[in-house]
């Protein structure tokens, strides 16, 4: 999303640009009516020009965490039994992961109501890093993490990014991403003839898992928001 605004502009991409709310929560907003245009109660889909005086009547409170998501637990959409982050988290107010992490990963994920962020955080195009440590299956050697440093080709065809790759044991190694495939990490290492026994993920920009266990959550607040806010471009 282009952050110039052209006038006239919908009234919701207006907001999001703006970065006063994402352009659903924009919607919502419409539909309560806790929109105004010069004073006036605004209607979906309306547009607003330059000098429009936009009101709105944002009530919720917004909220960082930095939750441990452990292992068997699925971040979005469960199916035949399994259990979501909304069915073990108990939190208010209501919150949502920022990005996924599979079944079988553990590790950090940022949850907020925040729907300014989740573009900004997620979109590779911000190289935004994300760092995990990774177990396989049977020793590494020093070619081995050359070639997953340097970009390899998955199993479409994509060539994953260069990135950092460093050692941390025979059959372990820490790795920084600045982009996030389906089971990248994963892929990766299938493609040169390795298996996955562990994956977490232990930090996304500036927040750290810490000393979080399993399950674990904690709020994030203080100096901590407002560099993870600023690196984000955001207030």
């Amino acid at each position: 999303m282009s952050d110039k605004i052209e006038y006239p502009i919908i009234l919701n991409k207006y907001l999001a640009l703006k970065k006063i709310c994402s352009r659903k929560e924009a919607d919502r907003l419409l539909r309560e009516g806790k929109i105004k245009v010069n004073g006036k109660i605004a209607e979906p889909g309306m547009k607003v020009f330059r000098t429009d005086i936009v009101e709105t009547e944002i009530d919720k409170k917004l909220a960082y965490l930095a939750y441990y998501k452990p292992r068997n637990i699925i971040t979005h959409s469960p199916q035949g039994g399994e259990l979501s982050i909304a069915d073990v988290l108990s939190y208010s107010p209501k919150v949502a992961p920022l990005g996924r992490l599979d079944k079988a990963s553990r590790g950090l994920l940022i949850l907020s109501n925040d729907g300014r962020i989740t573009d900004r955080l997620l979109n590779p195009n911000f190289f935004h890093e994300k760092e995990y440590e990774v177990r396989v299956d049977r020793e590494l050697m020093k070619p081995d993490l050359q070639k997953l440093s340097r970009g390899v080709v998955l199993d479409d065809g994509y060539v994953t990014r260069a990135c950092k790759v460093e050692s941390i044991g025979a059959y372990s190694f820490r790795i920084i991403l600045t982009e996030g495939k389906k089971r990248q990490i994963r892929r990766m290492c299938q493609a040169i003839g390795f298996t996955v026994k562990d994956l977490k993920r232990v930090r996304i920009m500036n927040i750290d898992l810490g000393r979080l266990k399993p399950g674990e959550y904690r709020e994030i607040k203080g100096k901590e928001l407002e560099e993870l806010l600023s690196n984000l471009q955001l207030k």
